[in-house]
């Protein structure tokens, strides 16, 4: 099999494990909202979703169309770095058990989460520091360096500035609302 064709199976199993979280996300949204959770931030996920869907569309469709190369150096470099993103992502979704989920959803009296990487003050969002990585991490193992550039852009632009904000407000306002 060619380089593009073990690309193509990195990207479809990474879509598949997109596809498994959105599972266990609707399961923890379910189980939050039935103990009154409450979801904020709404109008930026089909954005966020697009986004993401068009990391792995863009990174395969541009390693076709504009025939890159798989440099041994560095997609192997890259594989590391998305293993290690992975291992973050599973440590972030472990530490916050079921109040992990691919929306904001914050549960009247359950506690912030401080536990895991969790409890590094200086990284808050240690999930969010994975999809950067990956974003950048993921075209890169077959040089698609375009994608990368403009999903992190992308990303940074339309998505996390107001994520993270619309997080930080949900847990500030949870946390009045103990006070």
């Amino acid at each position: 099999m060619s380089s593009v064709g073990w690309y193509a199976l990195l990207l479809l199993a990474v879509g598949l494990w997109r596809l498994v979280e959105l599972v266990v996300s609707a399961r923890n949204r379910a189980w939050a909202l039935q103990r009154g959770g409450v979801e904020t931030g709404q109008g930026h996920f089909p954005a966020m979703a697009a986004l993401h869907t068009a990391l792995l569309v863009g990174a395969l469709v541009e390693v076709v169309v504009a025939d890159r190369p798989f440099v041994p150096v560095l997609g192997w470099a890259m594989v590391a770095v998305l293993v290690a993103t992975q291992a973050l992502r599973m440590w972030c979704m472990h530490a916050l058990g079921r109040q992990w989920n691919t929306r904001v959803v914050v549960v009247p009296g359950m506690p912030r989460v401080t536990s895991g990487p969790y409890r590094l003050r200086w990284l808050p969002h240690p999930n969010y520091l994975v999809v950067v990585v990956e974003g950048v991490a993921l075209p890169l193992v077959h040089t698609a360096w375009v994608t990368a550039v403009v999903f992190t852009v992308l990303n940074a632009v339309l998505l996390l500035r107001f994520r993270i904000p619309a997080e930080e407000a949900a847990l500030a306002r949870l946390h009045d609302a103990r006070a």
